[in-house]
């Protein structure tokens, strides 16, 4: 079962990558652009068959090593791919 860890920067902590792409795109004309936030992905392959058990064990995961939980937030779900 593969599943989708989606980790981004919680709401009020500065992000000056994401700033950095902002301002790169308004300097091509892309000024439509009003925000940009910057993530990561991670795709976990594991080996459960139960959905529940799987979204539980990578929770755990991201709350011991893959997410800073101070700074940073996360969301789950199950990848088809």
């Amino acid at each position: 079962m593969k599943i989708v860890v989606n980790v981004f920067l919680k709401n009020g902590v500065l992000d000056p990558q994401g700033k950095a792409i902002e301002k790169a795109l308004h300097s091509l004309n892309f000024n439509e652009v009003k925000e940009v936030r910057m993530a990561k992905q991670l795709i976990i392959d594991l080996d459960e068959k139960d959905e529940v058990r799987a979204k539980e064990r990578i929770a755990k995961m991201c709350e011991e090593l893959l997410v800073n939980n101070v700074i940073e937030d996360y969301e789950l779900s199950i990848s088809e791919k």
